[in-house]
């Protein structure tokens, strides 16, 4: 449910309820969280407040909305078949190609996980695995070039969301985020392109 209040006397531009949430926005910039009344008593009585809003909870949360609604639009496009456990494959693969051992480390879960991840995207013709041309003895993933369609049309999927994240949050709110998140999740970024 959305709608337009007074926030401790303030006009709030938006308000956001979900089960265990209500989010508070006083300006574009400005956030609070509010805990709905019985989410805080159960809390409480179970000194678990901090699992329901907690800096990663929240950003994951905001994550899997953020890529539901990418597969959503994807679906939309005609690409039915992908699934977000693909988007972990895709999200690591240089464009050029890479080592699946690199791709697992990137994706933190198992080279053996990331086997069956390539082994789904290969029989979507997303993927393929081709000799290392900088190393004879070894293979690299790679996208195919339907793999490569499918790539212009996620880009085109994340700029619709992105774009439909900016409306919801504010300008000031989205330009914000996406410093911050810059800033500190920069070490952990691995694509090479």
């Amino acid at each position: 449910m959305v709608r337009v209040s007074q926030h401790q006397g303030k006009p709030a531009v938006l308000t956001r309820r979900t089960p265990a949430l209500e989010l508070v926005a006083t300006s574009e910039a400005e956030f609070d969280l509010h805990p709905s009344r019985a989410d805080r008593l159960k809390a409480r009585k179970s000194g678990t407040a901090w699992r329901h809003a907690n800096v990663g909870r929240l950003l994951n949360n905001a994550v899997r909305r953020f890529e539901a609604r990418v597969l959503e639009l994807m679906s939309a496009k005609g690409h039915v078949a992908t699934r977000m456990a693909h988007i972990g494959l895709t999200r690591n693969l240089d464009v050029e190609g890479t080592r699946l051992t690199e791709l697992a480390r990137r994706a933190s879960i198992s080279k053996q996980a990331m086997g069956e991840l390539v082994d789904q995207c290969a029989a979507l013709k997303l993927v393929d695995r081709v000799v290392d041309p900088d190393d004879r003895r070894g293979r690299i993933v790679r996208f195919t070039p339907a793999g490569l369609t499918w790539l212009d049309a996620f880009s085109s999927a994340v700029d619709i969301a992105e774009k439909e994240m900016r409306t919801e949050l504010g300008k000031a709110t989205m330009d914000a985020l996406l410093r911050g998140l810059e800033v500190y999740g920069a070490a952990f970024d691995t694509l090479a392109d």
